[in-house]
């Protein structure tokens, strides 16, 4: 027993010590002119070191070399290179010449080399593989189209002599099924139009029907169908099969209102798990590598990256049964010149069976590719639309799906939808009525407008769930569900558009727009306050007006005493006084300014022009303020305001007392469910926290909130329903998202929910959608609580008044120029004996203004008049020199 306990604690030591190196790296060639791949084989490295399983994750490093197409002494270079590095494995190139220079020199090393080109060999080295699909089994793929299309004549265009090489298994194939095939090469030296201006010639004089197999590189398919297509060969009278593996990447825009037959093949599959995360990386990458995605990427972009993914898979399985302590370096001219490692390598990757962007992945024992997946790709209007996938040896699969003209004539179109007013509800009648006259609302009227449109006939069925739909391990509910078992061929309900549906099903154009918001009770409370008197002023304009009056108080002190017009004799009946007396003191100044403001006046009149200036804007302010404040007080006074607990999702989160909750499926829900907001977030916390938060239906959610302190979440289209027929029911707060409500249809049906989205812009630029909303939310029971616009008054802010503020900063500056002028003008008059300069005389009296004590002062004397000829002037001498003799 002691034995069998140490042996299995030994195994796991040995099994634990197994481990791969630290670093791996893996070498890829590439030629100069193939960005697209040598990013995809970049990024499948970068993907492996952030989702490998292996146990102790080593790093990956690319080693990427370029080398020049044909030339093979820079692949050896290059390769050697690489080798001398110690990779584990090469990649590429795809130059046919360059690839088997490179493939011997590995296979003589053993070191794996990866390959993802077409090649026509069936029998490889024995340390090479090829992701790319054999050219056998493909051919059969083409045969098996063919003969699924029923062709038994049919023309062959093939590019160049490579591409009857290409084909050879194609036309074995057709000689076995007595095929006539016509067969007709392109060159490059002779325009393309000229070729099929002499198919065209064949097909009026043969008399045959114009199908037509093209087998041509995706460089040139482009310019190959513009040109048929200025021949007339690209018309509703011709078929074509292409044998691209590249057609979805080709804009096919100019042809797809020819209505002319376009099917082709697509190796990649969109749908798989990796497809988007690689799509949206090489788009992070700049424009030159961005450039060729517009279509989706090219096959051998997605071969290279499925190629790493298989290596990862075979580095895994090495992990697994062996220790490998590095991969060593090799010489081509010496030294260690063998991998130890890379047959078992190659061994994990033959007999691996994943599945990558190009489907399953599978090879036979000469390391050739036999197993793959192929969607069948067809050009209507509205681009290019899957009609079916094939697997080799097996027969063609349609998955193409019923569209508007074929469902006008073959079947009646199912309609699931759930009851929700006023989208849909049933109709109130004594008779008892069946299929669709049962049902009435704005969405039955828009799928009867549509049907009338778009011709065709349809049937509506309630959903048994009565649910819009929510995901539970994979599963879908309600009318989603519907729609992706094939229960019902649309979904027409208020049936929001959000990201998680996209992923389920199809949506058309949105039909209305609407967004999330709060409904809640109207309170009966109303607004009383103590201090009303002050809700006229926000509290900023009180703050301004507190500071203005002081203020302005200040400027009137200062300008009153700078000014000498307003230093007066204090007793006029005695003209020899010699002491003059200024009124604008501080308590003066607040005074005049504060009886202004109350429409009281004062006895103080100032004299001067400046302290007038700045009494007259003061006074304008003033009347401006006091107006402007009794207007708003009367209309505060009159108009009651209703008091709501909560004005917003935010404020209505932080209270305790009021419940909030939502409809226990659908958008609103996964809204709050899905958010990343750290709000909405805790929101959803406290509802999920009481079951009673979410409720079954929307009616139950509307009786919740008139029990009392509850608050429900819906659309606020369905809010302005209530709200125009229920007066005790209101919206609170902005939206909280903005989306649309749309049509579901079945992933991939694109047909049908194009069709259906040319219907709703139909509907929406001749104004039948608004003329419906109209009659469902205002004429149907409607407009019973309309809100008057003039009920809401809010208070003046700073905005409102602040050019009132402006005139008066305006008018002060006047006033201390216009006081600064009338000291200039009358320090002229007055005697100087000291000589001393205007400045320093206007300094000396700002001195005096600021000794705030001081009410008087001495008469400044005036200047002597010069003598005068006049008597006059003399007697007026006389008399002033008497004066000062009197004094």
């Amino acid at each position: 027993m002691l034995f069998l306990r140490m042996f299995i604690v030994v195994s796991v030591l040995v099994v634990e010590a197994m481990a791969l190196p630290k670093l791996i790296r893996i070498g890829g060639l590439f030629d100069t002119e193939d960005e697209e791949q040598e990013l995809a084989f970049r990024l499948a490295v970068e993907f492996f070191n952030r989702n490998t399983m292996i146990r102790r994750k080593p790093a990956l490093v690319a080693q990427v070399e370029r080398i020049k197409t044909g030339d093979v002494y820079d692949a050896t270079k290059k390769v050697c290179g690489l080798l001398e590095m110690g990779v584990a494995a090469i990649f590429g190139p795809q130059d046919h010449l360059t690839s088997l220079h490179v493939g011997s020199i590995c296979d003589e090393v053993e070191v794996p080399h990866i390959e993802t080109r077409w090649d026509y060999k069936n029998k490889r080295d024995d340390l090479s593989i090829n992701l790319h699909p054999s050219p056998s089994v493909l051919s059969e793929s083409f045969v098996t189209m063919v003969k699924h299309l029923g062709w038994q004549n049919f023309s062959l265009i093939y590019e160049g002599n490579y591409g009857i090489i290409r084909l050879q298994n194609f036309l074995k194939e057709a000689e076995k099924n007595k095929w006539g095939v016509r067969l007709y090469s392109l060159d490059d030296r002779i325009p393309f139009r000229k070729v099929f201006w002499n198919l065209k010639k064949d097909f009026q004089s043969l008399k045959v029907d114009h199908k037509i197999v093209l087998d041509v590189n995706r460089k040139i398919l482009f310019d190959v169908l513009k040109q048929a297509q200025q021949v007339g060969m690209v018309t509703e009278n011709q078929q074509y099969l292409i044998t691209s593996l590249d057609f979805h990447t080709t804009d096919l825009s100019d042809f797809k209102y020819a209505k002319c037959n376009l099917t082709g093949f697509r190796l990649v599959q969109d749908s798989y798990s990796d497809y988007n995360q690689l799509v949206e990386s090489m788009a992070r990458r700049p424009y030159n590598y961005r450039k060729g995605l517009t279509h989706g990427i090219r096959a051998k972009t997605a071969l290279i990256f499925d190629a790493v993914h298989l290596f990862i898979s075979a580095l895994e399985q090495l992990d697994v049964g062996k220790e490998v302590e590095e991969f060593p370096t090799i010489s081509c001219f010496g030294g260690v010149n063998k991998g130890t490692d890379g047959t078992s390598l190659i061994n994990y990757m033959k007999s691996s069976n994943i599945l990558g962007i190009t489907g399953a992945i599978t090879f036979n024992g000469e390391g050739v590719r036999t197993m793959f997946h192929l969607d069948l790709m067809h050009l209507m209007e509205e681009g290019l639309m899957k009609m079916g996938e094939m697997l080799p040896g097996q027969t063609v699969n349609l998955t193409r799906y019923v569209g508007l003209e074929e469902a006008s004539s073959q079947r009646t179109l199912i309609v699931t939808t759930i009851k929700d007013k006023p989208h849909v509800m049933l109709v109130n009648s004594t008779k008892k009525l069946h299929g669709n006259d049962q049902y009435e609302g704005f969405c039955i009227d828009l799928i009867e407008a549509l049907s009338k449109i778009l011709d065709f006939k349809y049937e509506i069925r309630l959903v048994k769930d009565e649910e819009f739909g929510k995901e539970k391990n994979g599963v879908w509910s309600g009318v989603i569900g519907e729609v992706m078992r094939g229960k019902a061929d649309m979904a027409v309900a208020g049936l929001s558009i959000n990201s998680k549906r996209e992923k389920a099903v199809d949506f058309t154009l949105p039909f209305m727009n609407t967004g999330i918001s709060i409904l809640y009770q109207k309170p009966t409370t109303k607004v009383t306050s103590l201090f009303s008197f002050l809700s006229p002023f926000s509290a900023e304009v009180w703050t301004y007006l507190m500071i203005t009056v002081f203020a302005v108080s200040i400027v009137t002190f200062l300008v009153g005493r700078l000014t000498p017009y307003e230093w007066i004799n204090p007793h006029p009946c005695r003209q020899d006084d010699i002491v003059v007396e200024n009124t604008f003191n501080l308590r003066n100044s607040f005074w005049i300014n504060i009886g202004s403001i109350m429409q009281q006046g004062s006895d103080l009149i100032p004299t001067a022009f400046s302290t007038r200036t700045a009494a007259s804007f003061w006074n304008f302010f003033t009347l401006i303020m006091v107006s402007s404040y009794t207007a708003n007080l009367a209309a505060f006074l009159t108009v009651e305001r209703s008091i709501y607990p909560f004005n917003s999702a935010m404020e209505l989160a932080k209270q305790k007392k009021i419940k909030y909750g939502c409809v226990d499926s659908g958008t609103t829900r996964a809204f709050f469910e899905d958010s990343p907001i750290p709000l909405y977030k805790d929101m959803w916390e406290a509802m999920k926290s009481d079951p009673s938060n979410l409720v079954k239906t929307s009616d139950l959610g509307k009786k919740k909130v008139k029990q009392g302190n509850y608050a429900f979440f819906m659309e606020s289209a369905s809010i302005e329903y209530l709200s125009e027929r229920e007066c005790d029911l209101t919206r609170i707060g902005d939206l909280l998202d903005s989306k649309g409500y749309g049509i579901a249809t079945k992933k991939g049906n694109r047909e049908l929910s194009a069709k259906l989205s040319a219907g709703i812009l139909k509907l929406q630029e001749e104004g039948v959608l608004h003329t419906l909303k109209n009659k469902w939310w205002k004429q149907k029971g409607g407009g019973k609580c309309t809100i008057k616009q003039s009920n809401t008054v809010r208070e003046l802010t700073l905005g409102n008044v602040g050019g009132v503020f402006v005139v008066l900063i305006f008018g002060l500056g006047v006033s201390v120029v216009v006081a600064f002028i009338e000291f200039r003008w009358k320090s002229f008059q007055w005697e100087n004996p000291n000589k001393d300069s205007f400045w320093t005389l206007l300094k000396n009296e700002i001195k005096f203004t600021l000794s705030f004590d001081q009410q008087t002062k001495p008469v400044p004397q005036l200047k002597k008049k010069k003598s005068s000829t006049t008597d006059n002037s003399r007697s007026s001498m006389q008399s002033q020199g008497t004066h000062r003799s009197a004094s």
